[in-house]
């Protein structure tokens, strides 16, 4: 396909300016004028983006993959999986170091555990998601997503890496059960031909969802712990962190909603 330059242009003013914004607003403040002013062009051009595209014959992007309803939802549920994961794996680490006071390799190898459980875990959801599908995977893995998280906001200086350790594994058990079920559920449900499409779309729009979904988390974060009246600095960075989990347990639970519309397995 020919490269459409001005696709390429809308594309990098649209997300990157929706980025910027969101990353902007947590110095600047949601009502100044550079974050508006940024969120208004980037919201501006991921339009004009989109509506070029459904007229392109060769799309960078093919947004028809959306006229399936649950190829949708499992698009949604990806974004909310990657800002939560890519987020948790941001914040974690500013609380370990700059709160309680550890070194990078204490943050590095609280993280560890899970990440290596999740490898564990990924190839017994792919045969759990052969046998049931992906319906009962995801409503698992996202209740447990929303437990965990929920228990994130309620950190102090007391807190232990043990604690964090454990919670941190249960919680990457949660994302090996949605990660690759929904993806799957979601690439199976578009004809043969939109299946590329399909799978460029996912692509991009966890990366760019992540990466908007963490800046607003970090951005809250700053946020809670500016505006933390009357507690010393530390005590109102952990303030923030709380408030940055207390929005990912939201999302969750939209998550956790979602999750029951896509359709169970049929017995055959």
């Amino acid at each position: 396909p020919k490269l459409d330059l001005l696709s390429v242009l809308l594309s990098t003013v649209g997300f990157g300016g929706l980025l910027y914004g969101f990353s902007l607003a947590g110095t600047e403040g949601w009502l100044s004028r550079p974050v508006f002013s940024s969120l208004l062009a980037g919201a501006v051009a991921v339009t004009w983006f989109t509506l070029r595209q459904l007229k392109l014959e060769k799309p960078m992007l093919e947004f028809r993959v959306f006229q399936d309803r649950i190829f949708t939802v499992t698009n949604i549920l990806g974004i909310i999986m990657f800002s939560s994961m890519i987020g948790a794996e941001t914040i974690i680490p500013v609380y370990i170091q700059d709160m309680l006071g550890y070194s990078v390799l204490y943050s590095g190898l609280t993280l560890l555990p899970g990440a290596l459980l999740t490898g564990f875990i990924m190839p017994v959801a792919g045969k759990l998601f052969d046998q049931y599908g992906a319906r009962w995977l995801s409503i698992m893995g996202f209740t447990i997503l929303t437990v965990t998280t929920f228990l994130f906001t309620q950190m102090d200086l007391s807190t232990t890496l043990t604690y964090l350790i454990i919670v941190y594994m249960i919680r990457m058990v949660g994302f090996a059960l949605v990660m690759m079920p929904v993806t799957t559920e979601g690439i199976n449900r578009l004809p043969y031909h939109l299946i590329p499409h399909g799978t460029a779309m996912n692509n991009t729009l966890r990366q760019v969802g992540g990466s908007i979904g963490t800046a607003i988390l970090v951005t809250v974060m700053s946020s809670s712990a500016a505006s933390a009246a009357g507690k010393e600095s530390v005590e109102a960075m952990v303030a923030g962190f709380n408030s940055a989990f207390v929005l990912a347990t939201v999302l969750s639970v939209v998550g956790l909603i979602l999750s029951f519309s896509i359709p169970a397995r049929k017995r055959g």
